[in-house]
């Protein structure tokens, strides 16, 4: 008797309706948590630099400032809501087996190559900021870049 149960519960994977399906959702499911740890550790970038202001003393007063880039929290979002709209897609009437694991494919194909995409962006547009400190009085403005940048100014 042990050897029926034994045998029935290797085979029954495969026999479980749309086994197909959720080993493919699940595969979507490690590739968002992957590109989501990933994108975690590619989306980090600091610079920084020191300037010498004249000022009227007997010493020039040195102004640091440095920029930090973080990840941006809507690339998680956007993640989240890729797995959860291509699972309520795959949930719809009428949908085949094949029409369901084309969906899930692309749904991770467009997961990963939206993060890479986002995250180049974001790295050029944090290269391309200045990093010139502002003026007496002044403040010093981030147009949008596509990650989270702090500002660090120290005289």
């Amino acid at each position: 008797m042990p050897e029926m149960l034994d045998q029935s519960q290797a085979g029954s994977l495969a026999s479980v309706p749309g086994a197909t399906i959720i080993r493919r959702i699940r595969g979507m499911i490690f590739s968002a948590l992957s590109t989501g740890i990933v994108y975690s550790f590619v989306g980090f970038a600091s610079k920084g630099a020191c300037f010498d202001a004249a000022v009227d003393g007997p010493e020039p007063v040195s102004t640091c400032v440095n920029l930090t880039l973080s990840p941006s929290p809507l690339v998680y979002l956007g993640i989240a809501v890729t797995v959860v709209v291509a699972i309520s897609l795959v949930l719809r009437p009428g949908r085949t087996e094949a029409s369901a694991l084309r969906l899930i494919d692309r749904a991770v194909i467009i997961m990963i190559a939206a993060t890479l995409v986002w995250a180049a962006l974001a790295m050029v547009s944090f290269i391309a900021l200045s990093i010139e400190p502002p003026g007496p009085g002044g403040t010093f403005t981030i147009p949008f870049t596509f990650g989270v940048v702090d500002v660090d100014i120290t005289r």
